[in-house]
C-alpha cells in the first residue's frame, strides 16, 4: 500500500506578522468532496484510523510552531496520538482518553497571543486530535468526529491559500486550486485501503502509520 504524495511547500514565515484583523478575516467554507459520502459507511476502526491518519499529518505543523515560538512541548501531542495509534494496533490496550483530553487542552494554543501564522495551523492540528478522543469518549459521535477531522484538514490548507493569495476557496473553485486537490487526493489514498480491509487489519493500521510517519510531511508542506 502506497499513499501518493504531492510535495508542495509554502512559504510558511513565522517572523513575520500578521494584521490585527487577520484572524477575523480567515472565512470558514465547508469544501465537499464526495470523499465525504464514502465515509460514512466506515465501521468504527476505520472511522478511528482514518482520523489518526489525517491528525499525523497535521502534527508537523504544530511541531514547528512549538520549535519556533516555544509555546509547548511538541513531544506531549506526539504522546496523545500514539496512544490512539496503541489503541488500534495493541491487543487488549487500554487507554484514559478523558486524560489524554485534559493534557490535550494545555497545548492549544490562541490567535490572540501570537501574530504569526503557523499558529492557525497548530490549532488546527489540536483541534483535529481533539475532535478525535471526543469521539473516543462517545463512540456514537464518531462518524460526525471524522467528517469534522477531514473537514479541519482541507481547511488547514485552503485557509492559507487564501492568506497567500487573498481569494477565497469555494466549492466552486476548489478544483482549480493544486493544493486543496492535493489534500484531498492523500485523503482518497488513505480511505481506499481502509474501505477495502474486510475486517480490522492490523498490519495495514501499522503500514498507514509508518508511512504518513516516514513521510514527515505535513498537509501544508511543512516537513519534520
Amino acid at each position: 500500500m502506497e499513499i501518493v504524495h504531492r510535495r508542495v511547500f509554502f512559504p510558511l514565515c513565522l517572523s513575520s506578522t500578521l494584521p490585527l484583523s487577520f484572524s477575523a478575516t480567515i472565512e470558514v467554507t465547508m469544501l465537499q468532496n464526495p470523499l465525504q459520502l464514502r465515509l460514512e459507511k466506515f465501521e468504527p476502526w476505520q472511522q478511528i484510523t482514518f482520523m489518526a491518519c489525517l491528525c499525523e499529518r497535521m502534527y508537523p505543523n504544530y511541531a514547528m510552531f512549538c520549535e519556533h515560538t516555544q509555546f509547548a512541548e511538541a513531544r506531549i501531542y506526539r504522546d496523545i496520538l500514539d496512544s490512539v495509534w496503541e489503541l488500534m494496533t495493541v491487543k487488549n490496550a487500554k487507554v484514559n482518553f478523558e486524560h489524554q483530553l485534559e493534557k490535550l487542552e494545555e497545548l492549544i494554543p490562541t490567535s490572540d497571543a501570537f501574530d504569526v501564522y503557523a499558529v492557525y495551523p497548530a490549532i488546527d492540528a489540536c483541534e483535529g486530535l481533539a475532535t478525535l478522543l471526543h469521539g473516543l469518549l462517545d463512540r456514537d459521535d464518531l462518524a460526525e468526529a471524522m467528517i469534522k477531522v477531514s473537514q479541519i484538514s482541507v481547511q488547514t490548507v485552503a485557509q492559507l491559500e487564501e492568506a497567500q493569495t487573498g481569494e477565497e476557496i469555494t466549492n466552486d473553485n476548489q478544483k482549480e486550486n493544486e493544493a486543496v486537490c492535493a489534500e484531498w487526493d492523500v485523503q482518497w489514498a488513505i480511505f481506499r485501503p481502509l474501505r477495502e480491509a474486510v475486517e480490522r487489519d492490523i498490519d495495514l493500521i501499522k503500514d498507514l502509520r509508518k508511512e504518513l510517519r516516514e513521510e514527515g510531511v505535513s498537509n501544508i508542506g511543512v516537513a519534520l
